[in-house]
């Protein structure tokens, strides 16, 4: 484990929050990966102020991969005790941004990456490095097209995102939408002559609330979660000049989380039919009043077998049997869809530590990754 927290230093000094670039950290791995005669692709952005990186050692069909994302959230706004970028140890604990949410990962496989290089491998060991995670997977979304031929026919992934070394076969899928609501302005002191956009946009907010009664009452459930069903969520409403002008646009952006046995596609149909039912209430005063549903980012869930042999696998390199449906949305759904078996194991609790100041990581957590990452090394050799 000494060789994982002194990978960690570095890598918490890095400030690769999502909205800067994460060229610096990328340069440091290739590096680091390059001296232990890993081959490597690096994966840029289409702004190429960010990019992924592909590495690989070992030769022959198969492997593993282990996965990992080289940004973090914001500290701004937090009250943190300590230089948020800057590694400290106290009381068992390794504090920074990113110790759980991910970086405690990336140093362990850093660690397998320095095992596998001085061992004979029979299948090879393989490693993604992504960016922009923490905006919605959108990262590995821009790298898939170059990624996908470089990947080959691992038989396992794990993402290591934060499950306290538990081996997660599920998660929700996710859609980011905005509703763009058209009205007319006017007077205010006129305002019943026009459609008020906003009055658009708060009744398709109440359509909403009605769709999330029936997922929560009506829709499938899965007892894996700890809220069982398909969810639907607002986050903003924005809209108006001024009080004195009726609103002649508003914007509803909203988010739904489903289960896999709920289609998307199946949700996506009944928001657009609420959104034009919505509005054809008003086109006796205003034809053109309407609701516009922009789906701009979305993301697949996980679901796995709990009697998956990359299930079965990962208990035995996690040295634990416990499986486990998490919260938070993961890049797996990716990777397993592109016919990779793929599940989520990695250190840290993202409930107690994830996003929060004085984020930390424990070292008994770190500890049991690395035991992960020696039996799958030692699974490589054969």
């Amino acid at each position: 484990m000494t060789q994982t927290i002194d990978n960690l230093a570095p890598l918490i000094g890095f400030n690769s929050v999502s909205a800067r670039s994460n060229l610096d950290i990328i340069s440091f791995l290739e590096t680091y990966l390059k001296d232990r005669g890993f081959r490597l692709r690096r994966l840029p952005s289409p702004c190429g102020q960010k990019a992924g990186l592909y590495a690989e050692i070992g030769a022959g069909e198969g492997g593993i991969m282990l996965s990992g994302h080289t940004d973090v959230v914001p500290v701004e706004g937090q009250d943190w005790s300590r230089d948020a970028f800057r590694m400290t140890k106290e009381d068992g604990k390794i504090f920074g941004r990113g110790t759980t949410d991910m970086k405690g990962y990336l140093a362990a496989m850093l660690t397998a990456a320095d095992m596998a290089a001085t061992r004979r491998l029979k299948e090879p060991l393989k490693l993604v490095f992504s960016y922009d995670e923490e905006f919605g997977c959108v990262g590995i979304q821009q790298m898939l097209a170059a990624l996908s031929p470089l990947l080959g026919t691992p038989r396992a992934c794990f993402v290591g995102e934060p499950t306290e070394m538990r081996v997660a076969v599920g998660h929700k899928g996710k859609a980011a939408i905005r509703a763009s609501c058209n009205g007319q302005n006017g007077h205010s002191a006129l305002a019943p002559r026009f459609v008020n956009a906003l009055h658009l946009a708060t009744d398709f907010v109440s359509e909403l609330r009605g769709i999330q009664n029936w997922y929560a009452n009506e829709g499938q459930r899965d007892a894996g979660y700890s809220v069982a069903y398909t969810t639907l969520h607002v986050g903003t409403l924005r809209g108006g000049m001024a009080l004195n002008i009726v609103a002649d646009s508003a914007d509803v952006t909203f988010e739904y989380r489903h289960l896999a046995a709920d289609d998307p596609e199946e949700i996506m149909a009944r928001l657009t039919e609420a959104a034009g039912a919505v509005a054809r209430r008003y086109h006796d005063l205003f034809p053109g009043a309407a609701i516009t549903l922009n789906r701009y980012n979305a993301y697949p869930g996980l679901d796995v077998p709990r009697d998956a042999p990359v299930v079965t696998l990962a208990q035995r390199l996690a040295g634990q049997q416990d499986i486990t449906k998490v919260a938070f949305g993961t890049e797996a759904g990716f990777f397993s869809n592109l016919g990779i078996p793929t599940v989520v194991c990695g250190p840290g609790s993202m409930e107690g530590q994830g996003h929060k100041p004085d984020e930390y990581v424990e070292e008994a957590q770190l500890a049991a990754c690395d035991k992960m990452m020696l039996r799958v090394v030692e699974d490589l050799e054969g």
